[in-house]
């Protein structure tokens, strides 16, 4: 099993240009089911989620190919719905691939999707995507660890999510743009991934407004049509670079780095003794940071968006455990996202955890360790905490950060980092 080698100590220098956000794309793939027309996506990571969700589009009769530089560019036409149905063998490898509930539901009048399982960060119920849809009309049973949704047409309702959920808003989302009449989604996500969705939504002949806000008004139409759009930067990618470059005291400049959707993140580097310098505006924006000598404790708390991103949670507590002072991390989102922190103590981290709160303890170095990946983000707050500790570290399961970062190591290496992929 693949892992990294990671000699650490040294700066970061360079240039890093960030790629299309796993998080847009998952989402922007599933809507390709809503039309029978080609959808062309550029921009699309090649990335384990990523596959995953091409697998299932397979299942249910989608034709789609890779082509352009890398293969960035998917081609998508579901002319044909040949199985309205996730199976679980697909679905326990990426919760993500439930979403695909809704455009089945809108497409064919029903969908069959197998029940997410555990999460190694949380539960991340689908109540509220069953809620909406049932008030929607849909016929909702539970059928040997199946969800079964059935509706001759869905009809447009007002619905007021109990929380804020990302999935839950696209999900429904995309169902309502082929329902009948309006449908309004209150306490609605905000994600600048939400605001994508819907883009594409709207250049597909769909009638939706007010994405990025609280309340999303959609005006259901008869049938879309096909588009072709480009995947948003990676945000969470280009956050845990602006941190790796400034804990490791690095000098790196960030191509294609999308600011304006981490503005909380920008403020708690600041903050913490890092310089920030923005490129005139252009199609590709270049985000330069300078890391301090040493970066001073900072306090974060998770929210939604606008707020501090949670997969950016555990980066920002690598970077604290070497800070000067100490910082309490709060997270609101997940119940389990703090797993990262027992494999930071064996690098010599000084992490006290209280329900949702850690404590984090400046300590004078980190030193390597072998390690062990949890899940996404919490393996990629392992390599930035490799990257500036003293020594060697060896990070098992890196599987983990395959599914959200594309070829992390090659970008790192050309920062200059020693790391290398062991097989």
């Amino acid at each position: 099993m693949d892992h990294f080698r990671i000699h650490g100590g040294i700066p970061l220098h360079g240039t890093v240009t960030i790629g299309g956000a796993k998080n847009a794309a998952l989402p922007m793939l599933s809507a390709c089911v809503l039309t029978p027309q080609r959808c062309v996506l550029h921009g699309v990571p090649r990335l384990h989620d990523v596959d995953t969700m091409l697998k299932l589009l397979t299942h249910v009769g989608v034709q789609w190919e890779r082509n352009g530089n890398g293969g960035a560019t998917v081609n998508a036409q579901a002319e044909k719905i040949a199985a309205s149905e996730a199976p679980y063998t697909i679905v326990k490898t990426m919760r993500a691939s439930s979403m695909i509930l809704g455009p089945l539901l809108a497409r064919t009048g029903h969908a069959r999707v197998s029940l997410p399982g555990g999460c190694a960060i949380g539960a991340r119920p689908m109540d509220q995507h069953l809620k909406a849809f049932k008030e929607m009309g849909a016929e909702i049973t539970i059928e040997e660890g199946n969800i079964a949704a059935r509706a001759d047409r869905l009809r447009g309702v007002e619905i007021t999510f109990d929380m804020v959920t990302v999935t839950g808003t696209e999900n429904v989302m995309m169902a309502a743009v082929l329902a009948e009449g309006q449908t309004i989604l209150n306490n609605a996500a905000r994600e600048p991934e939400v605001v994508a969705l819907a883009e594409m939504l709207s250049q597909m002949g769909a009638r939706v407004v007010g994405a990025g806000t609280a309340r999303i008004t959609i005006d259901g139409v008869e049938q879309l049509h096909g588009t072709e759009v480009t995947i948003i930067p990676d945000r969470i990618q280009a956050g845990t670079y602006l941190i790796a470059a400034a804990m490791t005291n690095g000098d790196v400049a960030v191509e294609n780095c999308p600011l304006s959707h981490l503005e909380a993140l920008q403020t708690k580097l600041t903050e913490a003794g890092a310089r920030i310098e923005k490129s005139a505006p252009t199609a590709t924006p270049t985000v330069r940071v300078v890391g301090p000598r040493k970066l001073r404790s900072v306090d974060i708390t998770t929210a939604p968006f606008p707020g501090y991103a949670t997969d950016l949670q555990a980066q920002w507590m690598a970077a604290m455990t070497i800070a000067d002072g100490a910082s309490a991390i709060t997270e609101t989102i997940f119940e389990n996202r703090f797993m990262h922190v027992a494999e930071l103590r064996r690098m010599g981290a000084e992490i006290t955890v209280d329900g949702h709160t850690a404590i984090v303890k400046s300590v004078a170095k980190l030193s390597g360790a072998p390690l062990m990946a949890t899940d996404l983000r919490a393996s990629a707050s392992l390599v930035l905490a490799a990257l500036a500790a003293e020594g060697q570290s060896d990070i098992q399961r890196v599987y983990h950060i395959d599914r959200g970062y594309e070829r992390i190591e090659e970008q790192l290496y050309s920062l200059g980092a020693r790391i290398e992929r062991v097989r």
